[in-house]
């Protein structure tokens, strides 16, 4: 009898065991706008892995090239959620690192000339520009980095699964602040 009930304690401590590695306190999911900028693949973890309303953080890669221009971005947050599932309130802070091709905004053009007596422009004056990189706010050079806060909705279901996102996205740098920034974001928990 004592076996029997031993094995039946075990058993319930086991189970109960693996209903707490159960809770999908990790998360990967596509975001477009947000921290990654245009967008960014992310991996989410909650630092408790006993918890859903926890202290967590989330780490992003995004980027494009195409014949004329690249860019790559690297989002780094800390965030908090708050709420019972399969709903969240989720608040975090953190940086965008980001990089890109600055060769395509250098230009110069002809500020002053004239045809001569044969039909050919000769140029008196040229002027050579830099024309800053912008997304949204400008930006002083590359690689650069760009301040991020997060305000927003997060639905993760309690045995996991597909979850979405919705959240404000402020940004800001040395150049300016901008809080009407958005992203959305889908993907899998787990």
């Amino acid at each position: 009898m004592k076996k029997l009930i031993t094995i039946v304690f075990l058993m319930v401590c086991s189970s109960y065991a693996k209903a707490q590695d159960l809770i999908p306190t990790r998360s990967v999911f596509l975001e477009l706008g947000g921290a990654g900028l245009p967008y960014s693949f992310n991996y989410d973890f909650r630092f408790d892995k006993t918890k859903m309303d926890s202290w967590g953080m989330r780490v992003g890669v995004g980027g494009y090239a195409t014949e004329n221009e690249s860019f790559f971005s690297l989002p780094v947050m800390v965030n908090k959620l708050y709420g019972k599932g399969p709903h969240y309130f989720e608040m975090g802070f953190g940086l965008t690192f980001f990089a890109f091709d600055e060769n395509r905004y250098n230009y110069s053009y002809c500020a002053d000339g004239f045809f001569d007596s044969n039909g050919n422009y000769i140029c008196n004056r040229v002027v050579n520009e830099q024309n800053k990189y912008e997304f949204i706010l400008p930006v002083d050079g590359s690689p650069s980095v760009m301040g991020t806060m997060n305000f927003g909705y997060r639905r993760v279901p309690v045995d996991g699964g597909f979850t979405w996102r919705l959240n404000l996205t402020p940004i800001f740098n040395n150049n300016g602040f901008w809080p009407l920034f958005a992203g959305v974001g889908f993907g899998y928990a787990f």
